[in-house]
Formats: C-alpha cells, structure tokens, sequence
C-alpha cells in the first residue's frame, strides 16, 4: 500500500484565512526543568485542513461532532483539474465519472502552489460545478484551498455544499495523481463551526484489507 498525507501541518508561520488567527504553540513545560514537554495549542476551527458544519454557516444547528462517520472514510476519486483556470464549472466536473455516495477531491492549480503564502485568486467553484456535485449525490467534498467559494463572494456556493455534503478544504493533493484510492479524514472530536483534520489517501490496498 502507498499512503498520501495530503494535511497541512499546523505551524506557527502557515498561511491562514484574511483575519483567522494564526497558530500559535506554547510550550509550558520543558525538559529537564520539567518531567515532561508539553505545550499549550491555540488555533482557529478553520486552520489549514479542515472539515466544515453547518454551523459554520448558521446558528442552532449541528455541529462538526455530528458529521455522519461514513463521510469520513471510504472509497474516493481524486479528479485532476489543474487545466482549469480560475473557474470550476459543471462542464469541467461532467468529463469524469461521478457517482451517487461519492467522495470527491478536486486537485487544481492551487496545490501547486504549496500553500506557500494566501493568495485572493485561487481556483475556486462556481455554482453550476456545486449543483452538479450535489444533483449527483456525492457524499463527501475535498478541495485544495482555504475555500471553495471565489474569495470575497459566491457565499450561495459555500451554503449550498455545507449544507448538502460533507466538505474538506486546505487538503494538499500537490503530490497525488488522478484515479481512485480510500480516504481517510479524521477530524477532532470537538463540536463547532468546524475543526482541523489529518486526511490521507490509501493507493493499491489490499481488497481483503477494507470491505465496503
């Protein structure tokens, strides 16, 4: 078996979100004036990979503790879309085979560019690409950037898909080819708006390893 870590590490110089707050790692307790190291963690809900609830987008809902675990782990395709420009629209989405229940990665130019440093003009998703995603019932969405929506519009696009499926942004597929492999994105147990994930994908699995 092959293994993609495709989070971000969570660090005190990462790129953010315009006005999150950044991480920051404080370290409490070091040795040897101390038995053990530990440190103290501070970060926003949406630092680098992460999965989103519906309460990220209202109140009185559910939170990520909710997120059904199915959503989390199974079969996916990571569809390689790095022609795209600026625009994900349905005619993109439509040349490849998307099936009901499916968890689907969208690899664009974004990744290449390592998350080095925010950029405001990232590949994102328009909304014909966001109905066809959820008019052909995928479970799961995985994007590689802080967002899917165009920065400082098209909230109609984020509403829509939060509220539909199960959405992971920040991944890095940089590294990943197209084709299909088992995903696996595992959130802390922390009911809020959302919370930072590791996610990996598995290539060339043994079939008796994992049955669906």
């Amino acid at each position: 078996m092959h293994f993609y870590d495709i989070s971000l590490v969570i660090e005190e110089n990462m790129i953010v979100w315009p006005g999150n707050p950044t991480p920051k790692i404080n370290q409490y307790s070091s040795i040897p004036k101390n038995v053990t190291n530990e440190s103290l963690l501070s970060f926003g809900s949406h630092t680098g990979s992460h999965v989103n609830s519906k309460r990220h987008i209202q109140n009185n809902v559910e939170g990520s503790a909710a997120l059904p675990l199915n959503s989390l782990f199974g079969k996916s395709k990571v569809l390689d879309l790095t022609n795209v420009e600026k625009e994900i629209h349905a005619d993109d989405l439509k040349k490849h085979n998307i099936q009901r229940n499916d968890i689907i990665l969208l690899k664009t130019k974004n990744s290449q560019n390592h998350y080095k440093q925010f950029t405001a003009d990232y590949v994102h998703i328009k909304m014909d690409a966001a109905k066809h995603l959820v008019e052909s019932g995928v479970k799961t969405l995985g994007f590689d950037y802080l967002s899917v929506k165009k920065f400082g519009e098209d909230d109609d696009v984020r509403t829509l898909l939060i509220n539909s499926l199960t959405l992971f942004e920040g991944l890095n597929l940089s590294v990943v080819p197209e084709g299909e492999y088992i995903f696996a994105g595992l959130p802390l147990r922390i009911d809020c708006d959302g919370v930072p994930a590791r996610a990996i994908l598995i290539k060339d699995h043994d079939p008796n390893t994992f049955q669906f």
